[in-house]
């Protein structure tokens, strides 16, 4: 009986369809991850019946991808995704298969699947199906594709930066022929969707040995086909050689973004079909890490920056200089802060309005600025009292 949750929880989904006279097994990564005890997060489900015949079994179903053979079933709040044998037939486009084509052969289906260790099915009774030696793989740390790699790259040129990825998460090593394959294919990763590189790179930063990654792009060659890193390979070689393991996915965006992209911080991002916010949090970062080395610490600084982008840029800098990070001290001095916001001043600008004869102008936005720093740097009290005095000191009342 397997007792791990998603597994267990699923578990009734793979009773039924056996019940029901089919052939159904667990898949993919979560049995990767349970093999390797590490945290399994959800689980896929392969099974020998047709899409119409997962939904004959179930009650509550949704046809999420039917055309694909994928039919999602709901189980006690939970959608599980459960999806029939398939083979796949020529990719002319390096992304898609031209056509699917259901099976009752799980063995044809594991066929078609990126690497070994990703190619391993565990039924009901914890049993493992394991005909392309995966399990010998993990346990030797080697990443290795199903059958001919330059096959599977060819399928789908988005698994050699898949298989980079691994490297960063599971710190294995590649085997030879793939990563030869890898070099031989590099340039087919020019046809893959941005988005779908931007998903894998930030697992990639995610990882643990994100160094090993990096280097891994360099040495195959992918990185020419990345955005805004062609032509980028001495700056990456920098990059990846550093202690990165402290950092998080945004936090090496940071870092990427202050050693490739110079002056064009957000063409390089926006290249990446990176989301808005998340666009703007790493300019602001970049700013921000360009004002410490010219600046140092400040409270004005801290307060602009503002807790989250001081903290990134705090990581940074510490790896970058090889020392320890001051976070835990900036954490400290911003809850220190006077005010962690204009919102907080003591004073709006219809108080300006209200102390003086002028119209609306910049100078309202002025003095608020003006304000804030001498509150942020204790020169003034935050009270409307001492406010209105020290403008009035400035002449700007």
């Amino acid at each position: 009986m397997i007792e791990q949750p998603f597994f267990k929880e699923a578990l009734p989904i793979l009773q039924a369809l056996e019940t029901a006279g089919y052939e159904a097994y667990f898949v993919g990564g979560a049995v990767r991850d349970f093999i390797l005890n590490r945290t399994v997060h959800d689980v896929d489900i392969a099974t020998s019946a047709l899409p119409d015949e997962v939904k004959s079994v179930f009650l509550h179903t949704v046809d999420v991808g039917i055309e694909h053979g994928t039919v999602l079933v709901l189980l006690d709040g939970r959608g599980y995704e459960v999806t029939t044998f398939r083979t796949e037939e020529a990719y002319s486009d390096f992304r898609r298969p031209d056509e699917v084509i259901f099976v009752r052969s799980l063995r044809d289906d594991l066929k078609r699947r990126d690497f070994t260790m990703n190619a391993i099915a565990m039924a009901a009774d914890g049993q493992l199906v394991d005909p392309f030696d995966g399990q010998r793989d993990l346990n030797d740390g080697i990443i290795r594709t199903v059958g001919d790699a330059s096959e599977r790259f060819s399928e789908d040129a988005l698994r050699m930066m898949r298989a980079a990825r691994f490297i960063s998460q599971l710190s294995f090593e590649l085997d030879l022929k793939t990563l030869q394959a890898m070099i031989d294919h590099a340039p087919l990763l020019s046809h893959i969707a941005v988005e779908r590189k931007l998903n894998e790179m930030d697992k990639l930063l995610s990882g643990s040995d994100k160094a090993a990654g990096l280097s891994l792009l360099i040495q195959t060659g992918l990185f020419a086909f990345l955005p805004g890193l062609s032509g980028q390979k001495a700056a990456l070689e920098q990059v990846a050689v550093l202690p990165l393991q402290s950092l998080n996915a945004d936090q090496m965006w940071l870092l990427l973004a202050d050693k490739t992209a110079g002056r064009h911080i957000t063409d390089f991002l926006r290249d990446w079909r990176m989301a808005g916010k998340r666009v703007k949090r790493i300019e602001k970062g970049v700013r921000t890490l360009n004002r410490v080395r010219a600046e140092g610490w400040h409270d004005v600084l801290l307060y602009e920056a503002q807790l989250e982008t001081a903290v990134d840029c705090a990581e940074v800098v510490a790896v970058l200089d090889g020392k320890t990070s001051i976070s835990k001290d900036l954490i400290s001095r911003w809850h220190g802060l006077p005010i962690k916001s204009r919102d907080e001043l003591d004073v709006t600008g219809s108080d300006l309005l209200a102390w003086t004869e002028k119209p609306r102008g910049i100078w309202i936005k002025e003095c608020l600025e003006l304000t804030e720093k001498a509150v942020i740097n204790r020169e003034i009290k935050n009270t409307k009292e001492n406010i209105k005095e020290f403008l009035l000191s400035c002449n700007l009342l």
